[in-house]
């Protein structure tokens, strides 16, 4: 417990005053109070929690159930590599007709990316079962994939999904990338 001790020695002249009680501070009780209300705040407070982005994963096939069929026509598909060094790339082609010629790339702006998704959107047979497949490359920057997400949001596309690039893929893209690095050209198709 902590006093407070005042003395009192004698006045002028050598008279002796008349003794006055000295008051008593007791702390505990305050001390008791900062702590109470530390654990309070310490309890109550919410501290920043992780910011979440939500996957919709397919469910895994029963035993004895045959998989749906998941072949995706390709107008109405749209693939886009995301490449190193903020580059991104992108097709709607089969494995036979994809060369470095016809893999494409666009830059991750509203000119760019948008454009691309939202043309190739309007020129798909069936608007309301068009995918875009979204293939990170090694090289791909985490920021990048994310962006993508975001534009999926932007251009309200609900139904896409993430997959590893294609061995034929990575092939043409390699190829494309050992070029010297052009400047990124919005769609214009």
């Amino acid at each position: 417990m902590a006093d407070v001790q005042v003395q009192d020695k004698g006045g002028k002249g050598g008279k002796v005053r008349s003794k006055k009680s000295v008051p008593h501070v007791d702390l505990t009780p305050m001390v008791d109070l900062a702590f109470l209300l530390i654990t309070f705040f310490m309890l109550v407070t919410t501290f920043n929690k992780p910011n979440v982005m939500d996957l919709g994963l397919p469910a895994k096939p029963k035993e004895n159930q045959k998989p749906p069929d998941t072949e995706i026509d390709l107008t109405n598909s749209i693939s886009l590599i995301i490449g190193k060094d903020n580059r991104i790339f992108y097709h709607q082609l089969p494995r036979e007709e994809l060369t470095e010629a016809t893999l494409k790339e666009t830059t991750f702006d509203r000119n760019g990316i948008t454009k691309v998704i939202e043309q190739a959107k309007a020129r798909a047979k069936d608007q309301t079962k068009f995918t875009v497949i979204i293939k990170p490359t090694d090289d791909a920057v985490y920021k990048n994939f994310v962006d993508i997400l975001d534009e999926m949001a932007i251009t309200k596309n609900e139904i896409y999904g993430i997959t590893d690039v294609k061995s034929w893929e990575v092939a043409v893209y390699e190829k494309k990338v050992g070029e010297a690095p052009s400047a990124a050209t919005p769609a214009t198709n």
